[in-house]
């Protein structure tokens, strides 16, 4: 006993995939399997870690 809402849910999720139509982006699907983004776009917005920590000097002294 219990099973019937999920098995009715499960029931609706399915049609809903099954007959639902979707405007799929082939290009996007390809260019993400591929891997074809372009790298020298990501490695010029990573920012440096050093950058956080450059206003905390390690020699400077506060006598």
């Amino acid at each position: 006993m219990g099973r019937g809402r999920a098995k009715a849910k499960q029931t609706k999720v399915a049609r809903d995939l099954k007959y639902r139509t979707y405007e799929t982006d082939f290009g996007a699907l390809a260019r993400e399997l591929h891997g074809d983004e372009d790298t020298s776009q990501k490695s010029d917005q990573q920012p440096d870690d050093y950058d956080d920590w450059s206003d905390y000097d390690a020699g400077s002294s506060r006598d």
